[in-house]
């Protein structure tokens, strides 16, 4: 049976909010949250669940209006703990692509990170065989999943997503086994 995972990685956030859980999205990530449901509204989904974190919510709440469900939050979708903000982002990035299991004080490692969210993933494919569903994700987050089904996705594929924002991935999966992923493309 096939299940479509949109996984929709949240809209441009307000970087000025320094608190991971509680930044929320810009005027323009508002907009392109539109942009993610005009998209998504064709493609029959059934369940849409999210990080709780707030830009993850506000970027899939139109498309979850717009069908007539609720937003079903799973706390294990939630973006990698960094201990705290962290200056060079991209410092910090490569040495825990380059390292899985580094982390900083507090903080969780990649492979933390993916065993959290790919847990979570397989408990949301179980419960909706042959549909098709969203899930509101984060950067990290995401680039841990697509390396846990492709392992040659590291740091230079990571750089090259990191500033799309909104992302949309569907993977298409055969029980729990990934047959494919594929970009959406936003208008």
């Amino acid at each position: 049976m096939i299940t479509n995972v949109y996984f929709v990685r949240h809209a441009q956030s307000d970087i000025f909010v320094k608190q991971d859980d509680i930044r929320p999205l810009t005027a323009v990530g508002k907009a392109d949250s539109k942009r993610v449901s005009a998209v998504l509204l064709s493609k029959g989904i059934s369940k849409v669940y999210s990080s709780p974190y707030v830009r993850a919510v506000e970027t899939v709440t139109d498309l979850a209006n717009s069908i007539g469900t609720q937003i079903i939050l799973v706390d294990d979708f939630h973006e990698r703990y960094t201990g705290g903000w962290v200056e060079d982002f991209f410092g910090f990035a490569q040495k825990q692509w380059q390292d899985f299991e580094y982390r900083r004080a507090d903080g969780e490692s990649l492979r933390e990170v993916q065993a959290r969210n790919i847990s979570a993933l397989e408990k949301v494919i179980k419960v909706s065989l042959g549909e098709n569903v969203v899930i509101g994700t984060h950067g990290t987050a995401l680039g841990a999943i697509i390396n846990y089904y492709d392992c040659c996705f590291g740091y230079e594929d990571f750089c090259r997503i990191v500033d799309k924002m909104p992302y949309i991935l569907r993977f298409t999966f055969r029980g729990l086994r990934v047959e494919s992923i594929a970009e959406v493309k936003l208008p």
